[in-house]
C-alpha cells in the first residue's frame, strides 16, 4: 500500500509532462481501490499471481499495447519481470534495487540524490522525460464501512508489514485513556480484523473504509505502514512511531505528521517478528504530547 501511495505523484507527473501519453499501472488486485477515479491513470492492469487464470489475464493485458517505456518503482524481481513482459522499448529503474536481480531487466538505471522515496520516484520519472513534476496524491473519497463515532476521533492503525515495526498493543489503551480524559477524543483502532482493547473503538474495514475514516479523523497515529502514508498524503495531522526503518526515506511525506523514534535506533529492514526495544521505548505519554501539539498546530492553521 505504501509503495502505491509513494508512486502517485510520479505517475501523475508522467501523464502531466508527456502530453497525449497513455499511462497504465500494473497493480496487485487488492490495491486497486487506491487508483479509483485517478485522473492521471488511463488503465489499471490488475495482477493476480495466485491463479493461472489471473496470470494469463495479466499477461494478455500487458501484451495488448505497444509500450514506449516502463518505470519500475518497486525494484523487486516481480515488478521488474512485469515490466519486461509488457515489452517496452525502455525500462527505467533504480541502480540500487530492493532485490538485486531486478536491475538486470533495466535499460536505464537511475541513482537518486534525494532521501525520501516519493522524491526518489520523481527523480526516476525525470530520467524518463518528466520536466514538470507534480507533488499530488489523487486519492479517492472512500466510503463508510462499519461504524465510526459521531464525534471527533483519533484514528490509529496498529499493524505493519512485520512485527518489529509495531507498537505494543497495550500502549494504545493508555493512549486512548489520555485522549478521552484530556482532549475529549475517542481513539479508533482500524484493522482488517477486530482488535478488542479497553476504552478503544474497533473499526474493521477494507481500503475504501480506511480512506473514509482517515479523511474523517481529527488526527492519526501510525507506524511505518500504508495507513500512515495514506494519512500523510491526505495532509492529516498526527504522529508516526518509528523503530527499525529510516524515517528520512520511509517517513510520512510532508510536515503534518510528527515522527517519534528512539535516539540511537538501529536502522534495519530485516523482517523480524518481535517488537523491539526501540519501539517499546516510545511511551504513550510521548505520543500523546506530540499528538496534542500537532492538533494545536492544525487548529491554529484552520483559523481565519
Amino acid at each position: 500500500m505504501g509503495d502505491v501511495i509513494h508512486a502517485l505523484p510520479a505517475a501523475a507527473s508522467l501523464k502531466h509532462s508527456l502530453p497525449g501519453s497513455m499511462v497504465d499501472w500494473a497493480i496487485e488486485e487488492r490495491w486497486l481501490p487506491l487508483l479509483e477515479g485517478n485522473p492521471y491513470i488511463d488503465r489499471a492492469v490488475p495482477i493476480d499471481r495466485k491463479t493461472f487464470r489471473g496470470i494469463r489475464r495479466a499477461w494478455s493485458d500487458l501484451r495488448s499495447a505497444p509500450y514506449d517505456l516502463a518505470v519500475d518503482f518497486q525494484g523487486l524481481i516481480k515488478s521488474a519481470l512485469i515490466a519486461a513482459i509488457a515489452r517496452p522499448e525502455r525500462i527505467f529503474g533504480f541502480d540500487r534495487t530492493r532485490e538485486r536481480p531486478a536491475a538486470w531487466f533495466y535499460s536505464r538505471r537511475v541513482r537518486p540524490q534525494t532521501a525520501h522515496v516519493v522524491d526518489q520516484n520523481l527523480e526516476l520519472v525525470a530520467a524518463a522525460g518528466v520536466s514538470n513534476p507534480l507533488r499530488q496524491f489523487p486519492l479517492p473519497e472512500g466510503r463508510l464501512e462499519g461504524s465510526l463515532p459521531e464525534g471527533p476521533f483519533v484514528l490509529a492503525n496498529p499493524l505493519a508489514g512485520w512485527g518489529a515495526k509495531q507498537w505494543p498493543l497495550e500502549h494504545y489503551t493508555a493512549l486512548g485513556a489520555m485522549l478521552k480524559s484530556d482532549l475529549g477524543l475517542t481513539l479508533v483502532l482500524n484493522a482488517p480484523k477486530k482488535i478488542s482493547l479497553p476504552d478503544i473503538v474497533p473499526h474493521v474495514s477494507g481500503i475504501p473504509g480506511l480512506i473514509y475514516a482517515t479523511r474523517r479523523a481529527a488526527a492519526v497515529v501510525g507506524l511505518d505502514s500504508g495507513p500512515l502514508h495514506l494519512a500523510a498524503a491526505l495532509g492529516k495531522p498526527g504522529v508516526g512511531i518509528y523503530g527499525p526503518t529510516d524515517p528520512a526515506r520511509n517517513g510520512p511525506y510532508g510536515n503534518t505528521i510528527a515522527v517519534l523514534r528512539a535516539p540511537g535506533a538501529v536502522t534495519t529492514y530485516r523482517r523480524l517478528r518481535e517488537t523491539g526495544a526501540d519501539m517499546r521505548s516510545i511511551s504513550p505519554e510521548m505520543v500523546f504530547q506530540a499528538l496534542r501539539e500537532k492538533l494545536a498546530q492544525s487548529r491554529a492553521g484552520e483559523r481565519p
